[in-house]
C-alpha cells in the first residue's frame, strides 16, 4: 500500500511540476558516473549533465548528447539523475520567440544520432551535452555563456587527471573551447524554473 501511495504521489507532482515547463528550457542534473564526478571537480558544479526540454505530441521531453544525442522522455531523465535531483532554467527577460524556438530544434534534430563527444571537442562531428545546449541557443542568436579554455578549469585532482590521461593521453588539448553544465547554469541570463 505504501509504495503504491509513494508511486501516486510521484506521479502526482510529476504532472503538476512538468506543466510548468516550456520549450527551450534547460534542465540539469547529476549522474553517478565516473566521468559525472570529475566534471563536477574540475567545473566547480554541482551539475555534471544537462539537455533542452521540448513538447513532443503534448508530452516533455529532453534532447541530450549521450551515446548518442538522442532524445528522451522527461521522466525517464530525471529518474537517470542522482537521487532524482534536478533543476530547469529559463531565459530571463525575454521569452523564446516561435521562430528560434523552430530554429532551435531544427539544430537539436540535426545532431541526434551524433556520437557522444569522449574528447570535448567544439568541433560538430560529435556532441557532448553542454555543447549541444550551448549551441542550440547560438543557433537562436544566443550565447548563453563565453567558452573558456580547458585549461581554465580546476585539472588538478586525481579523478580529473585520470580522466584526461584516459581521454587524451599525454596530448592533451589545453587550449580547447569548452562548455560546461556549471557555466551554462551560471549564465546571468538564466533563472531557476525548478
Amino acid at each position: 500500500m505504501r509504495i503504491y501511495l509513494f508511486t501516486f504521489l510521484l506521479l502526482l507532482s510529476f504532472t503538476s511540476c512538468s506543466q510548468q515547463y516550456q520549450d527551450g528550457d534547460l534542465i540539469f542534473q547529476h549522474s553517478a558516473s565516473t566521468q559525472s564526478k570529475a566534471v563536477q571537480l574540475a567545473t566547480n558544479s554541482y551539475y555534471s549533465h544537462c539537455g533542452i526540454i521540448f513538447y513532443l505530441e503534448g508530452k516533455p521531453y529532453v534532447f541530450e548528447a549521450l551515446e548518442p544525442v538522442g532524445v528522451r522522455s522527461l521522466a525517464d531523465w530525471i529518474n537517470s539523475g542522482e537521487d532524482q535531483k534536478y533543476a530547469v532554467y529559463r531565459l530571463k527577460d525575454k521569452s523564446l520567440s516561435a521562430a528560434q524556438l523552430n530554429q532551435m530544434k531544427a539544430y537539436l534534430k540535426a545532431q541526434l544520432g551524433k556520437h557522444y563527444d569522449l574528447g570535448f571537442n567544439w568541433s560538430e562531428r560529435e556532441m557532448y551535452c553542454s555543447e549541444l545546449a550551448y549551441k542550440a541557443y547560438q543557433a537562436t542568436g544566443i550565447e548563453l555563456c563565453r567558452p573558456r579554455a580547458l585549461k581554465d578549469f580546476n585539472l588538478e585532482s586525481p579523478q580529473v587527471r585520470e580522466i584526461m590521461l584516459k581521454r587524451y593521453g599525454t596530448e592533451i588539448p589545453y587550449d580547447e573551447p569548452m562548455v560546461s553544465p556549471g557555466q551554462l547554469s551560471e549564465s546571468g541570463l538564466l533563472y531557476k524554473v525548478h
